[in-house]
């Protein structure tokens, strides 16, 4: 931006702040889509496939930089895909607002980050120096090879084992994969974690062995049912997995370093008393081992058939309260809500968003006072929307069974512990 030449004394300053607030510093993105909804281009149904879209690549990028399971991470994570959406689409549209937000309409968010990713990654790999000596050596390699050749001959050795451990792990999943007639594009788009997959082909095989002889990878609603049936059957863990059939000799070791974080998994996903929602909700701890299918389709027909009471003539599901409208005030995703619950178990302010500050008071009036969870689950019944009660029950159930035990502990001294919980599930700002 070039600013105006200084003002003379006959120029009045309240026009030269007018002229300084015509600059727009908002992300390029951002722009586009304000444009893009203000001129009829982006419509309603695109908007929330933006909104739907948009998660899952801030929980893969952060994956991919770090961590999916720490707010900092997922708030860095979030300004990076803007970032790399902006960049994608400044540079094939020359910065024209009506072009970008055609693109925008017309391919998947997704897309158009991964667009901007491999735009730099293109960048990265163009040569640095124009010395034919360091041909080969592209911009990433060139800062790794500086330090590796200061390194001694062991550290080469323990890199090239560690290496070769994922290289091997990788070759697993793709094997595993092709078995469910999975193609290596759909673990690309998904951003899957070559050990997630091998944890779900072990997975799927000791629940449903006839899964792989069908070619079906399972998806989040299939899995559910499949879960769901087996402890209905008081389906027991085994002892022991096996290993695929016709499983390489060389992969057999990278799929075996998975078999006892499966079995340690298996307990729990079979006991009826732990809520099978809780355990599979897309940010979880648990969901994150284990690399399951989007089905949109699926997902909305599950939707469908939980609203199976209102054909057969039964009472609508009651609608939001007002108090529940003006404690939430919109903020309805799960950390929001766990926030609202927590507050609510101990005895403190009605909040949707914690400080660190708050969020610390809040752990020390636990302790001191102790909490009642049943104030939260009675809140939720008295006031949620009926048709999304049970789903909240279940959230909060879940979380009050990992969670007691860390925010209650006079162990933890300090804190940590109990802090790391509530910015990993609550809403907690710096």
């Amino acid at each position: 931006m070039t600013l105006p030449d200084t003002p003379s004394s006959d120029v009045h300053p309240v026009g030269a702040a007018r002229a300084l607030q015509l600059h727009d510093a908002r992300p390029f993105f951002d722009k586009v889509l304000a444009h893009g909804v203000q001129h009829g281009i982006i419509d309603v149904q695109r908007l929330a496939a933006i909104h739907t879209d948009a998660p899952k690549g801030i929980v893969q990028i952060a994956r991919y930089f770090g961590s999916e399971f720490l707010r900092p991470e997922l708030e860095k994570a979030r300004d990076r895909m803007v970032n790399l959406i902006s960049l994608y689409l400044l540079d094939t549209t020359g910065g024209d607002l009506t072009k970008a937000a055609v693109s925008l309409r017309d391919n998947s968010l997704l897309s158009r980050s991964k667009g901007g990713s491999d735009m730099l990654k293109r960048l990265i790999a163009m040569p640095e120096s124009s010395n034919f000596g360091m041909a080969g050596y592209d911009d990433a390699q060139t800062p790794l090879l500086a330090v590796w050749s200061l390194r001694s001959h062991a550290e080469y050795q323990a890199e090239l084992a560690r290496r070769s451990h994922i290289g091997q792990a990788i070759a697993a999943a793709q094997w595993l994969a092709e078995q469910y007639d999975l193609d290596a594009d759909e673990l690309e788009a998904a951003g899957a974690d070559a050990e997630a997959v091998i944890r779900t082909g072990l997975l799927m095989q000791a629940l449903a062995p006839q899964a792989m002889a069908m070619g079906e990878w399972p998806h989040t609603v299939a899995f559910e049912k499949l879960v769901n049936t087996l402890r209905k059957k008081k389906q027991p863990v085994p002892a022991a997995l096996r290993l695929p059939t016709g499983l390489p000799a060389a992969l057999r070791d990278a799929v075996q370093a998975q078999c006892q974080v499966v079995l340690a998994d298996m307990p729990k996903l079979l006991d009826a008393a732990v809520p099978l929602r809780t355990l599979l909700r897309p940010t979880g701890v648990f969901r994150a081992r284990y690399f399951l299918l989007d089905d949109p389709l699926a997902e909305v027909d599950g939707y469908h058939r939980s609203l199976d009471a209102l054909e057969d003539g039964n009472e609508p599901p009651l609608p939001a309260s007002k108090l529940w409208l003006k404690t939430t005030q919109g903020n309805e995703d799960e950390h929001s809500l766990l926030t609202l619950f927590v507050c609510l178990a101990a005895g403190a302010p009605k909040k949707t968003l914690l400080t660190e500050k708050t969020a610390a008071s809040l752990v020390r009036k636990i302790r001191k006072s102790g909490w009642t969870p049943e104030l939260a689950a009675q809140f939720i019944r008295d006031n949620a929307p009926g048709i999304y009660q049970s789903d909240y029950l279940t959230l909060w159930t879940g979380f009050v069974q990992d969670a007691t035990k860390t925010l209650t502990s006079d162990m933890d001294y300090q804190m940590h512990d109990a802090l790391a919980l509530l910015r990993r599930e609550c809403s907690v700002v710096g």
